[in-house]
């Protein structure tokens, strides 16, 4: 699973960078034979001002080309980071379990046809 995370405007510190990496693999790790890679991008929206705008977002490039973006902006760069990654696992096993109903469907209606003939 190559991952790569980026920062601006501000410079990504290797406790921050191993921290996301971290949290990227415990929480996605189960979904590596579908996934082919994962972008992260965290900024500070308003810079010095302050507030709510430490954003992340994340994109997965999943196996066929298809891609998951999330993004999710707190005041917090790690709820950030946190919320971004837990609400990017439910999504891919929405996403997977659709694929898989699917493709189980369409495997299904062609065992019929190929019955009744």
């Amino acid at each position: 699973m190559q991952i790569d995370i980026q920062a601006r405007p501000f410079s990504l510190t290797e406790s921050l960078h191993h921290y996301s990496e971290r949290r990227i693999r415990f929480a996605l790790t189960r979904f590596e034979d579908h996934i082919q890679r994962i972008s992260m991008w965290l900024s500070d929206v308003n810079g010095p001002r302050g507030g709510r705008d430490k954003h992340c977002r994340l994109q997965i490039v999943l196996t066929g080309k298809t891609s998951v973006i999330i993004e999710d902006t707190q005041a917090n760069l790690h709820i950030a980071i946190n919320r971004t990654i837990e609400r990017a696992s439910r999504t891919l096993v929405r996403k997977l379990d659709r694929q898989q109903s699917r493709m189980h469907r369409s495997g299904t209606a062609a065992l019929e046809s190929s019955l009744s003939v």
